[in-house]
């Protein structure tokens, strides 16, 4: 891949786009292999400058502040993070002079000027490359195809949204290393190439503060299996009906196992009799038992599960590595995560859970919930179905907060809330208070917020971590 990199960029002007942790990665390889050739550096903080990566590199140049995508056409080649849309570089750029007040808009962007590391990897690694997305469940799911992968004995790796960017594990690839790749949509948008196993999860309205419309969400996700070849593996949720109406253009030309929980899909993933099992189309293996003690609750998680199951045994793992694989693998941070039993009340971190259908599956998936911690950073998501669930549902506090915790009280007040105790706060901290006082003890307390966290956190992981502190303390 080095030699990919030196032959398609000696000669061209580059930009780094975003200065992130995809960004320092793709300016380290790049270093690497030009030594000597100035780069440019574009982002909104003037932080970036003082990254002690780049403290003694005389070869860069900095763009910052706002003016930061006013002046990407004089480039020839843009590695864009992911965290910046794409849309935004395909559109017009509206710039203000110095000698005047008033906008000017600059050309469109050639999309042919606009790479990334998943496109580049994707170029060179494809045959190697399990890629999972989803809306919910692709952290989950990469890490337990790895960690069923690697229980196997497998040379394997996992990479991309979930852990290191690609470009960091380049020189201890070789040709038997599988690369578990965890995608997001802004990885796979404008993609023209795919995986050799390709796991869709799921649809469901999120990142709307991103793209244009719930529509570009989609088609970006679809990227995942839309350039398959012949001879690929797609794994996909045929239970998920915005999935399958999706994907039905995408089938052809490649091998297809869908898992599903309400049919017995052959080729594909299934349940039968309490097993999950797998159908090749010839023949029907049972590979595991779904009432074995596991980590992970609940019935997202299951199909999370098949999902893996299916990668494996396309994979060629035996059925009770495949097992062993799931038996051992402990979950991960922040989703549906147990903090410890304090005061007699049972405590749930699911921080991950930002929008309304991930809470929704929390609360099936912990019994006996009696105070939900949710709200937070309002994205626009609509919430009148989460609390429909909620009004019908066995928990009996809410502790809501932020702009979206306003919204979701709301329809809670429009919905019918006899018997629930509703709990406006203003503060995350204050949720402590109220959670200790108001929930029985025997019962569950448990922070699963269908919001982003924005408003007060850094990220999910930040208010995940905020949750257990407050909790233990």
């Amino acid at each position: 891949m080095i030699e990919l990199i030196r032959e398609r960029f000696e000669h061209k002007s580059v930009l780094l786009l975003g200065f992130g942790r995809e960004g320092q990665s793709t300016y380290t390889l790049l270093r690497k292999v030009f030594p000597g050739k100035q780069f440019t550096i574009a982002d909104l903080s003037d932080g970036v400058r003082e990254n002690p990566l780049i403290a003694h590199d005389d070869y860069l140049h900095f763009i910052t502040g706002t003016d930061y995508l006013g002046h990407l056409s004089d480039y020839d080649v843009i590695f864009r993070s992911p965290g910046i849309p794409i849309w935004k570089l395909t559109s017009p750029v509206k710039q203000f002079t110095n000698e005047s007040t008033t906008p000017t808009t600059k050309c469109l962007i050639p999309r042919a000027k606009i790479t990334s590391q998943t496109e580049l990897f994707l170029e060179y690694y494809s045959k190697q490359v399990v890629g999972v997305t989803g809306t919910k469940g692709k952290s989950t799911t990469s890490s337990l195809i790895h960690h069923i992968l690697k229980t196997a004995g497998r040379d394997v790796l996992l990479a991309g949204n979930i852990g290191n960017p690609v470009f960091h594990f380049i020189d201890i690839i070789t040709p038997e290393t599988t690369i578990v790749f965890e995608l997001s949509s802004h990885q796979l948008e404008f993609l023209k190439l795919a995986p050799h196993i390709a796991v869709l999860l799921n649809l469901y309205q999120e990142h709307l503060d991103a793209y244009e419309s719930y529509e570009a969400y989609q088609l970006a996700k679809i990227n995942i299996t839309k350039y398959q070849q012949p001879g690929d593996f797609f794994v996909y949720n045929a239970d998920d009906m915005q999935v399958k109406m999706l994907v039905e253009p995408c089938l052809k030309h490649r091998y297809c196992y869908p898992f599903s929980l309400i049919s017995q899909p052959q080729p594909g993933g299934f349940v039968r009799d309490g097993v999950v099992c797998f159908a090749d189309g010839k023949t029907v293996v049972p590979v595991w038992n779904i009432h074995q003690d596991r980590f992970l609750r609940g019935e997202h998680n299951l199909k999370n599960i098949m999902a893996a199951v299916n990668v494996a045994m396309i994979c060629g793992i035996d059925p009770e590595l495949i097992g062993d694989g799931i038996a051992t693998f402990k979950g991960l941070e922040h989703r549906l995560e147990y903090v410890g039993e304090f005061g007699g009340i049972h405590f749930y971190n699911d921080s991950i859970a930002t929008i309304p259908e991930a809470c929704i599956e929390a609360i099936k998936a912990v019994p006996n919930v009696d105070t939900l911690i949710a709200g937070g950073f309002d994205r626009g998501i609509d919430y009148a179905g989460l609390a429909e669930f909620l009004s019908m549902s066995d928990v009996r506090n809410f502790i809501l907060v932020g702009a979206a915790g306003k919204r979701i009280k709301e329809h809670l007040m429009l919905t019918g809330h006899a018997g629930k105790n509703i709990f406006y706060i203003n503060r995350f901290d204050d949720c402590k208070a109220i959670a200790f006082r108001e929930t029985r003890p025997g019962f569950a307390c448990v922070l699963s917020p269908a919001a982003a966290s924005y408003d007060e956190f850094k990220n999910f992981e930040e208010r995940g971590k905020r949750f257990r502190e407050l909790v233990r303390s």
